[in-house]
């Protein structure tokens, strides 16, 4: 049975009324139900709800969108409404994104390589702003002059979250599966009218997850392998771990592994490097951040690697000594996507060959 975590937060709200929180949703609460019901009639209005529960109503499908990072733009390309997509920040590299939605995402105009400036963003001409984190302070702070709600309401510009990593903070509840991404990926369907394609997407990633599921279900819970993910590029004077209410929690545990990290209620803390020792995982992953090419990454994975065997401190532990160093990006096991059941099925082919395709 899926877990969800969120207690209302990752819900959605459909036709003005609000959706399944703890206590089960509204008898006339059109989330998730058959192919497409709402979109056949048009779908509208739509009510999502931020971290807060702070509502914003969507009477019509936005027509011109920007996302603050490749996360939104790619769910956005895959819903098929990529066409609407005005501009982005934190574009993805090339050759990041797989078959011809790395095309596609080239020909979005990129408005800020990193935080998209105040100014800019509220002249974009948007009608819609997807945010990955909240007040676009998720990756570690300082990170602009984000508008405020009146701000932003004074530019016409709707603003709304992927709340599986915004809200991820204020989680009740330990992250152990993908129904947070899930949602996000329902929220965005509905939004722009995508619902059934939506519905696909998110059976999909289930088809993968719940096979890997099947594949490392004879392993008992802690006999699994001890799996630390290594915040590169968040420096290495002090690491940066995941804790148990990040993504990427759920993407270990449903890849068959334990995040030795775990025991720490919130997203992320900064740790000592004597706490990593102490844990000695079996594995550890390369999570560096996209450079823009797959030639940087993969300068940036052998940095990475290089770091851990080169420092007194870290060449002797055991994944260092095993060589149990895997190179997966960070923005797939920590960011909402698609990829993420993909990412779950990779570390669990490499935590159970001969088990996990």
């Amino acid at each position: 049975m899926r877990s969800r975590v969120w207690s209302g937060t990752a819900a959605v709200v459909l036709g003005g009324l609000l959706a399944a929180g703890c206590g089960g949703g509204t008898k006339e609460d059109t989330a998730g139900r058959g192919p497409d019901a709402a979109t056949a009639s048009g779908g509208y209005p739509v009510t999502v709800t931020d971290c807060a529960g702070a509502r914003t109503t969507f009477s019509q499908a936005p027509r011109r969108i920007v996302t603050s990072n490749a996360s939104g733009l790619e769910l956005l390309l895959r819903l098929g409404a990529g066409d609407r997509v005005i501009g982005t920040g934190f574009p993805p590299g090339k050759g990041t994104l797989p078959g011809a939605l790395d095309a596609r995402a080239r020909q979005v105009k990129v408005l800020g390589r990193g935080v998209i400036p105040k100014e800019t963003l509220l002249g974009s001409g948007a009608d819609l702003y997807i945010d990955t984190f909240a007040s676009m302070g998720g990756m570690g702070g300082g990170m602009g002059d984000t508008p405020t709600g009146k701000e932003f309401e004074a530019a016409g510009i709707k603003h709304v979250y992927l709340k599986s990593t915004a809200c991820a903070a204020q989680a009740r509840e330990p992250v152990t599966d993908l129904s947070a991404v899930e949602a996000d990926i329902t929220t965005l369907g509905a939004v722009t009218g995508r619902r059934a394609r939506a519905e696909r997407l998110v059976a999909g990633m289930r088809q993968k997850t719940d096979a890997v599921r099947e594949a490392v279900a004879g392993t008992p819970a802690g006999s699994r392998p001890t799996y630390f993910l290594f915040d590169y590029d968040a420096g290495t004077k002090q690491p940066t771990v995941v804790c148990d209410r990040q993504l990427a929690n759920a993407v270990i545990t449903l890849a068959g592994a334990r995040n030795v990290f775990a025991d720490c209620a919130g997203d992320r803390k900064q740790v000592g490097w004597e706490d990593v020792i102490a844990r000695d995982p079996d594995w550890i992953q390369l999570a560096v951040r996209d450079r823009g090419s797959a030639a940087a990454n993969d300068k940036a994975f052998d940095q990475a690697e290089q770091w851990l065997r080169g420092n007194s401190a870290t060449k002797g532990l055991k994944a260092v000594r095993d060589g149990h160093l895997l190179r997966i990006g960070s923005e797939r096991t920590t960011i909402a996507g698609v990829r993420n059941a993909d990412t779950v099925r990779e570390i669990a082919a490499a935590l159970y060959p001969g088990k996990v395709e």
